[in-house]
C-alpha cells in the first residue's frame, strides 16, 4: 500500500482458516510487539494501525511499515549463517517489557499419524514416543517462533529485516534454532541446517536441545484429513532425514 505521502506500508489481512477464527489475537500480538521492539536494534516493521477484529477491513488486518530487501531462501552460505545466527541471538537476548505469551508446541498429539509417504515408519513411531515424554528443562526467553529464512529479509549482504511476529512467545531457545534448521534441512539438506545451529551455539554457549528440534520436524505433520505441508516429494525426504539426524542426538 502507498500512503498519500508516497511511503509504502504491508497490510496483513487474516482470512484463511484456521488463522482467521484467531486473527484479533493474532494481529493483536504482533502490533504490540512491533511496538515492543522499537527502538530494541532488531529490525522488525513498524505497527502502523491494527483493525482487530475487521471491524473496517472485513477480516482481521494489521497495517505496518514495509521494509527494504528481499527473502532468499537458498541462502546458506557461511557468513549468512552466521549474520542469520547473530540476528536470532539478538532477538533471544530480549528482555520483553509487555506479558507474553508461553509458547505453544506445533507437534500435536493428533498429529502422532505415520505419514504415507515415510521411507523409515519406525522413525516416526520413535518420535511420537519421545514427544509423549515430558520436555527437558530450558531456561525460558524471548523467542520469535517461527524464526526461519522465508521471514527474514536481505539487503545486499545484511539483514535488512525479520517479519512475521504473530507467534511470539516465550519459552526454549532451541526452538527457534530447531525451526530455522528444519526449513534449511528440507530445501538443502542437514549439512547447512547443522551449521546454522553450531554458529548458534558459538555465539551464545546455549546447548543444543535435540528433544525441540524432534518437536519442530514432528510439527510439520499435518492435522488429519490434511495434505502434507509441500507438495515436492524430494522436501518431504528432507524431512524425514532431519528427523532421523536429530532424534539420533537423544539417545
Amino acid at each position: 500500500m502507498r500512503t498519500d505521502s508516497g511511503s509504502e506500508s504491508v497490510l496483513r489481512l487474516t482470512t484463511n482458516e484456521p488463522w482467521r477464527t484467531h486473527g484479533a489475537a493474532l494481529n493483536g500480538r504482533e502490533a504490540e510487539i512491533q511496538e515492543m521492539l522499537e527502538g530494541s536494534g532488531v529490525p522488525a516493521p513498524r505497527s502502523l494501525a491494527l483493525d482487530r477484529q475487521g471491524e473496517r477491513c472485513e477480516h482481521p488486518a494489521h497495517l505496518m511499515t514495509l521494509l527494504p530487501g528481499q527473502v532468499d531462501q537458498l541462502r546458506t552460505d557461511t557468513d549468512s549463517l552466521g549474520l542469520l545466527a547473530q540476528l536470532l541471538a539478538d532477538i533471544h537476548a530480549i528482555e520483553p517489557t509487555i506479558p507474553v505469551r508461553i509458547y505453544q508446541s506445533w507437534a500435536w498429539e493428533a498429529k502422532f499419524v505415520v505419514p504415507d509417504w515415510a521411507v523409515d515408519r519406525g522413525l516416526w513411531e520413535d518420535a511420537f514416543a519421545l514427544l509423549r515424554t515430558a520436555p527437558p528443562a530450558y531456561e525460558s526467553c524471548f523467542i520469535h517462533r517461527d524464526f526461519a529464512l522465508r521471514n527474514v529479509l536481505w539487503s545486499g549482504d545484511r539483514i535488512s529485516g525479520v517479519v512475521d511476529w504473530v507467534e511470539t512467545s516465550i519459552g526454549p531457545a532451541w526452538l527457534d534454532v530447531a525451526h530455522c534448521a528444519s526449513n534449511i534441512a528440507v530445501r538443502q539438506g542437514n549439512v547447512p541446517a547443522d551449521a546454522f545451529a553450531i554458529d548458534y551455539v558459538a555465539r551464545t554457549g546455549r546447548e543444543p536441545q535435540p528433544y525441540f528440534d524432534v518437536m519442530d520436524v514432528v510439527g510439520f505433520l499435518p492435522p488429519p484429513g490434511r495434505s502434507p505441508i509441500w507438495s515436492d516429494r524430494a522436501m518431504l525426504v528432507r524431512l524425514e532425514e532431519r528427523l532421523a539426524a536429530v532424534l539420533a542426538r537423544c539417545q
